[in-house]
C-alpha cells in the first residue's frame, strides 16, 4: 500500500473571465522511504499539488475532481478540524523561503515547542528537550544556546535547517518540500540535501521534493515526475528520466540545464515554452541610441574597473565606549581588476562578501578602507554629487529579485523612463517614449509592455524589465547580482542568452555574481572565489574549473550537482 496516493487531481482557480486550470488529472504514488521529485517550469502546477494535499490552496482555488489518500485513508474530504490534525502531525511541509515561513517575532524555541505540544502528548519540558534534540539532528551547532535565538539571527542555510526541524518534530509520515534549496549556495545546498537524504533513510518517511533544479533532482530523488502546464508528461526513475527521457519536453528541459563540464556558445532554449512578447532584435551599436557616445575602439587589455584593498565592517554590538563595540568584517582586503569588455565572475558561499563588494562598487555602501577605480577615476574620493551621478550613470546593477526591485505601483514604461529623465539623456517626452519602446523591443518584451505593471509579467519577463531599466542609462559596466538564481532553467537560458548578446553588441563590461557554478562557467571570462570576506583565488574560467589551485575552490567544484549519466 502506498504511503501517499493521489488519483485524478484537478485544481481550478475560478475568476470572472473563467476558470484557470492549474492541474489536470494528476496521479501520484509515494512509498515509505522514497524520495519523489516533481520538476517543471513556473506555473506547471508543482506547488499546487502540495497545497491541495494539505487543503492550503489560496482562495478561490478549489479541487473539483480527484482523491487524496494517506495510508489508504481518504483525506481530501475531511472537515477542517480533522485536516488540521494531519497538517504537521502526519504530513510535514518545508516551504521555499524559511525567513517568511518562520515568525520573526518569536524565538525558535517558542515555535518548535508550540508545534510539538500541539501535535504530541508531552509536557513543555519534554517538548523543549525534543526541540533541542531536533536542532542537534539537523546540524545546528550549540542547539541548547541557539534555540533561544530569533530567525534573523541565523544564516539562510541554518534557517532552512530550522524549518526542516519544524517539519520533523512531530514525526510525520510524509514530508512535502517546496523548493527547499532555492537561492542556497552549493555548499549549504549539499548540506541540506545530505541531511534530507539521511533523515529519509533513518526515519522511513516518504518525501516529495518540488524543484526546478535538475541537479537537486539528480542528487537526491529515487523517481521523477515531470509536469508541463498542469499535465504530467512523464514519470520514471531518476536515471531513466535524466539519462534517457521519452517526452520531447523533458528532453528540451534537460538540454537547457547549464553544463558544468564544458563551455558552450549559447544556452539551448526549451522548445515548448512560449513566453509572451516579441522576438529580440539585434543592435547596430554605431547607429542605435545605446551606442551613442560609446568609444568602440577601447583596448580590451585595459582595466575598466579596479578594486584595491576594499574593507567593509558591520557593527554587531554597539556601545558608548568605542573600545567595547564589536564588528563583523564582511570584506577584508579585497583587490581585483576587470578588463574592458570582459565578464568577471564572483563566487563563494552565502556570507562570503560577494554582494557587499558589489554594493561598494556601485556606491550603495561606502567602504571603510580601500579604493574603487573606474576608468582611472577613484570613485571613493568623489565628493561632488554631479561627479558621482556621472559615474553612476555608467555603472548599473541588476538585482536578484526583479519583483522587489521594481516599483509595483509604476507602469513598466515609467520604470524604464525614470533613469533616462533623471540623467537627462533625452530632449523631450516623445523621445523618452520612443527610447523606452525601443529598449523593451530589444529585450524581447515589445513596446506594448510599457503600459503594463510588473505583476502582469512572469519572473523571467520581470528580469528583462530590470535589464531594460539598467540599459536605459547607456552604461559601460553592469553588475549582475544573482540575476537568474530564482528562475527556471528555460527562463534562465533566455535571460542569460539576452545578457550574452547585449554584452557582445554593446561591448559591456560585467561583474557577474552567482552561486551557480555551471552558470559561471558558461558566462564568465575570469572568476574570483571568495571565502569569509577574502579572495582565495582569481583565474581564467576554464583554468579554474579544470585545474583549481586552492582546496576551497576544489571543494566548491566537488559539491556541484551533476546530472545522472546512463
Amino acid at each position: 500500500m502506498s504511503l501517499l496516493k493521489i488519483e485524478g487531481m484537478r485544481v481550478e482557480f475560478p475568476s470572472r473571465r473563467g476558470s484557470i486550470v492549474a492541474t489536470k488529472n494528476v496521479n501520484l504514488e509515494l512509498a515509505a522511504g522514497e524520495i519523489l521529485g516533481i520538476v517543471g517550469e513556473s506555473g506547471a502546477g508543482k506547488s499546487t499539488i502540495a497545497n491541495a494535499v494539505l487543503d492550503l490552496l489560496d482562495p478561490p482555488g478549489i479541487m473539483p475532481e480527484g482523491k487524496v489518500f494517506l495510508e489508504g485513508e481518504r483525506i481530501d474530504s475531511l472537515p477542517l478540524d480533522e485536516m488540521r490534525k494531519i497538517r504537521g502531525r502526519r504530513i510535514g511541509m518545508i516551504f521555499q523561503d524559511p525567513l517568511t515561513s518562520l515568525n520573526p517575532l518569536q524565538t525558535i524555541q517558542h515555535q518548535l515547542v508550540e508545534t510539538i505540544t500541539t501535535h504530541l502528548d508531552v509536557t513543555p519540558e519534554q517538548a523543549l528537550e525534543r526541540a533541542i534534540d531536533m536542532l542537534d539532528k539537523v546540524g545546528i551547532p550549540d542547539p541548547s544556546e541557539r534555540i533561544g535565538n530569533y530567525p534573523h539571527q541565523f544564516s539562510g542555510g541554518m534557517r532552512q535547517r530550522v524549518v526542516i526541524a519544524l517539519s520533523l518534530c512531530a514525526d510525520p509520515d510524509v514530508i512535502l518540500a517546496d523548493e527547499p534549496t532555492t537561492a542556497l549556495d552549493v555548499s549549504i545546498q549539499a548540506q541540506i540535501l545530505d541531511l534530507m537524504r539521511k533523515l529519509v533513510k533513518e526515519t522511513g518517511v516518504g518525501m516529495i521534493i518540488i524543484t526546478h533544479d535538475m541537479g537537486v533532482i539528480s542528487d537526491i530523488c529515487d523517481r521523477v515526475m515531470v509536469m508541463y502546464r498542469g499535465d504530467v508528461v512523464e514519470v520514471g526513475t531518476t536515471r531513466k528520466i535524466l539519462g534517457n527521457p521519452d517526452h520531447p519536453y523533458t528532453k528540451s528541459l534537460i538540454s537547457a540545464v547549464p553544463r558544468p563540464d564544458k563551455r558552450i556558445d549559447r544556452f539551448p532554449l526549451v522548445e515548448y515554452i512560449e513566453e509572451a512578447g516579441v522576438a529580440q532584435r539585434s543592435i547596430d551599436v554605431k547607429t542605435h541610441w545605446l551606442g551613442e557616445t560609446r568609444d568602440f575602439s577601447s583596448n580590451k587589455s585595459e582595466f575598466l574597473l579596479s578594486v584595491k584593498n576594499l574593507e567593509m565592517r558591520f557593527m554587531t554590538y554597539n556601545s558608548i565606549l568605542p573600545s567595547r563595540r564589536k564588528y563583523l568584517r564582511a570584506v577584508d582586503d579585497v583587490s581585483f581588476d576587470i578588463k574592458a569588455g570582459e565578464v568577471f565572475g564572483l563566487v563563494g558561499e552565502s556570507g562570503s562578501g560577494k554582494s557587499t563588494v558589489a554594493r561598494m562598487i556601485s556606491g550603495i555602501y561606502k567602504p571603510h578602507a580601500g579604493h574603487v577605480f573606474f576608468d582611472g577615476t577613484d570613485l571613493t574620493a568623489l565628493s561632488s554629487r554631479k561627479a558621482v551621478n556621472h559615474y553612476r550613470r555608467q555603472m548599473q546593477m541588476i538585482f536578484q529579485d526583479p519583483f522587489s526591485s521594481l516599483n509595483g505601483r509604476m507602469r513598466v514604461g515609467d520604470i524604464v523612463a525614470e533613469p533616462i529623465k533623471f540623467h537627462k539623456l533625452a530632449s523631450s517626452n516623445a523621445e523618452v517614449k520612443s527610447i523606452v519602446g525601443d529598449l523593451l523591443d530589444h529585450v524581447g518584451l515589445g513596446a506594448v509592455a510599457a503600459k503594463k505593471f510588473p505583476h502582469e509579467f512572469s519572473g523571467g519577463q520581470r528580469q528583462r524589465i530590470s535589464i531594460a531599466r539598467a540599459l536605459a542609462t547607456r552604461p559601460r559596466f553592469l553588475i549582475c547580482d544573482e540575476p537568474t538564481s530564482a528562475l527556471d532553467v528555460s527562463i534562465q537560458a533566455q535571460v542569460l542568452n539576452l545578457l550574452k548578446d547585449l554584452q557582445e553588441e554593446l561591448s559591456l563590461t560585467m561583474l557577474f555574481i552567482s552561486h551557480d557554478l555551471p552558470v559561471i562557467r558558461q558566462v564568465c571570462d575570469r572568476v574570483a572565489v571568495m571565502r569569509n570576506g577574502k579572495l582565495v583565488e582569481v583565474a581564467d574560467t576554464e583554468e579554474l574549473f579544470e585545474n583549481p589551485q586552492t582546496e576551497y575552490s576544489k571543494h566548491l567544484l566537488d559539491l556541484m550537482p551533476r546530472l545522472v549519466k546512463v
